[in-house]
């Protein structure tokens, strides 16, 4: 491991159908002292004129462009793998929903040279919409529902979360991952297409000696799911639902399948009942299928995201 701040990144951000989203998102990136050659800016076969429009405004970036939409795992290694050969001693990724604040990453690399196990750092996220609000300080994983839980989301921003500790994980929308971590457990799982990924590398991280690091005294703003709706979408439960399953198949234990079964499964049948009356049947729906599809190995493909997303809603 390396025990001194790296001094190549480069920056990966991916996107499908992101529209004017992506030129804030570049903006900050650039702002962060990333130069225009060194963001790998991803696109999963937009349809949107999204990638266009970053081309004519940024034409000096690094463009990937995708055939199809390969979900955010294998969009975002594509860039990783590009950054790697051009010798990257660590990879920024950032959400193409996500502004960098002032200062965020030379915090995260600091906290890679204080501390020589972080093999991954990454700010508190407050909410676009309302900075005050905290969106997640790092994450935990509790093996009940949904697996894990966001620390702090929704709570508004204080001392309690901009402090630098240790967290099971770090969403996945804004982290630094320091090149040796991917020399010792690979790059994500695409096979997860969206959910997930980010808490499977970080507790694989975890398990290859590598410390995750929240560091709480930076900041960045995300405006959450706007690629698949959100809270109780169809599309963003079926996935939760199927890549619950996978995760548990890689990391699982007879007691954490219990427990998943017990606070995740057997739940969803009251949420049918109250599905009928609060709108959010066809998310619960969704889920339910997702958890099936995913018990009898089925895995989220680019079409089976399309038809969820399809028939969205809030």
């Amino acid at each position: 491991m390396s025990s001194c701040a790296p001094t190549r990144i480069l920056a990966v951000v991916l996107n499908w159908n992101g529209g004017e989203l992506n030129l804030d998102c570049v903006e900050s990136v650039l702002a962060a002292g990333i130069a225009p050659g060194d963001l790998l800016f991803v696109d999963n076969a937009s349809s949107d004129g999204s990638l266009e429009l970053v081309r004519e405004t940024y034409p000096t970036l690094t463009f990937l462009v995708n055939d199809s939409n390969l979900g955010f795992g294998h969009g975002v290694n594509r860039g990783i793998e590009h950054a790697l050969s051009r010798g990257a001693d660590a990879v920024l990724l950032v959400n193409n929903d996500v502004v960098l604040t002032d200062g965020m990453l030379p915090a995260l690399t600091d906290a890679m040279e204080q501390n020589p196990t972080a093999g991954i750092t990454g700010p508190r996220v407050l909410d676009r919409a309302d900075p005050t609000r905290v969106w997640c300080a790092g994450g935990r994983v509790t093996w009940r529902q949904n697996l894990s839980v966001l620390e702090g989301h929704g709570a508004t921003d204080g001392a309690q979360f901009q402090t630098r500790r240790k967290v099971d994980y770090l969403a996945g929308c804004a982290m630094l991952i320091r090149k040796d971590v991917f020399e010792a457990i690979g790059l994500l799982d695409g096979a997860y297409f969206a959910y997930h990924e980010d808490l499977d590398f970080c507790l694989s991280a975890s398990e290859a000696g590598f410390e995750v690091l929240l560091v709480g005294d930076a900041a960045a703003l995300h405006a959450p799911h706007h690629s698949t709706g959100g809270g109780y979408s169809p599309g963003r439960k079926y996935m939760m639902g199927v890549n619950s399953i996978w995760f548990l198949r890689r990391h699982g234990t007879a007691a954490r399948w219990l427990s998943f079964f017990v606070f995740d499964v057997l739940t969803l049948v009251p949420l049918f009942a109250l599905g009928l009356f609060d709108g959010r049947l066809p998310g619960v729906r969704a889920k339910a299928r997702g958890t099936w599809d995913g018990l009898i190995g089925r895995r989220v493909t680019p079409e089976r995201f399309a038809r969820y997303i399809a028939s969205k809603s809030s």
